[in-house]
């Protein structure tokens, strides 16, 4: 026993998905694919936005941040879970646990802040259209992109701080990467504080975004009622609705897994959840907010006629 900071100079071995062997090589073709098609997806949305001037907008402005995140957040977890369903090294140095917990927290919770963003953009276009352009100026999206970053780092430092503050029994995590409950569970001490100060900064990073983003999608709800195309309405309901998807599956695994008390997490079902925000949430993101868009179906079919000429 001894502290998280001075304890296991050899690390942790993480269990990941050992307990079921059978699974694993399926988990790790599943993972594969996925992981390769977010890094596809996300780094086309990046350079299509940098190119194309029509996406020099404020949609595409947040959305270009949000397929970084995406590319960040994922390569933070999954190399190293594909390692481990491999079988080769399911070990991971103190160090380098520290460094995934800080930087998975810290993309995490930018993401969280991230989307209330891009729902006030959502809301600004639909509810403000004759405003929009001066609602959202690039000052202001450069100031809410900076906020975003900066709140997710500071709440990564913060529950990274605590996580390091505990007495820990044992090396063996019982996931695929260093999460903060999982740490909780290997607590030697008596963890009432901690969990009531952690539970704080997750109630403000996860859950008041979470009720933010449903505000702003209830006035544009009630925006779109109002037009009288029921195409029209088809469309936007269409949009909102993928829209949503996205942030329950994101916010729903996260509040599961951050917002329950410690005692009621299952590791095994947590391992589960958890693929949810790290796999499956970064494939849908580009899938549903671009790359059924066509703006960025243009976009892409002109930077590819533009390399065909150019041979």
């Amino acid at each position: 026993m001894g502290s998280f900071n001075t304890s296991f100079e050899d690390g942790f071995i993480l269990v990941g998905f050992s307990d079921w062997p059978q699974l694993e090589p399926i988990l790790f073709v599943f993972i594969f694919i996925f992981y390769s098609l977010t890094l596809f997806g996300n780094t086309i949305i990046i350079a299509l936005s940098w190119l194309d001037l029509r996406l020099h907008t404020p949609m595409y402005f947040f959305l270009s941040h949000l397929s970084l995140l995406d590319l960040c957040f994922t390569t933070s977890t999954v190399p190293q879970l594909l390692i481990n369903l491999c079988g080769v090294d399911r070990t991971i140095t103190r160090g380098g646990c520290v460094a995934q917990l800080f930087i998975y927290l810290a993309l995490g919770s930018t993401e969280c802040v991230l989307l209330v963003v891009m729902a006030f953009d959502r809301y600004a276009a639909v509810c403000r259209p004759l405003h929009y352009m001066a609602i959202m100026h690039p000052h202001l999206c450069q100031t809410l992109a900076i906020a975003s970053w900066g709140a997710g780092f500071v709440n990564s430092l913060i529950q990274t701080g605590l996580a390091m503050a505990m007495l820990l029994c044992g090396h063996r995590l019982n996931h695929f990467f260093c999460e903060m409950p999982v740490f909780l569970k290997l607590a030697c001490a008596d963890t009432e504080g901690t969990e009531a100060k952690m539970f704080v900064a997750q109630v403000i990073i996860v859950a008041v975004p979470a009720a933010l983003i449903l505000g702003s999608y209830v006035h544009i709800a009630h925006a779109v009622l109002r037009v009288k195309s029921t195409a029209g309405r088809r469309k936007a309901f269409g949009t909102c609705g993928s829209h949503l998807l996205v942030v329950f599956l994101f916010y729903g695994s996260a509040i599961y897994t951050y917002l329950q008390s410690i005692h009621n997490y299952s590791e095994c079902e947590g391992k589960f959840v958890a693929l949810f925000y790290t796999i499956i949430t970064p494939i849908l993101n580009p899938l549903i907010y671009t790359l059924r868009n066509k703006d960025v179906k243009g976009a892409l079919w002109k930077v590819l006629w533009r390399g065909r000429d150019s041979g």
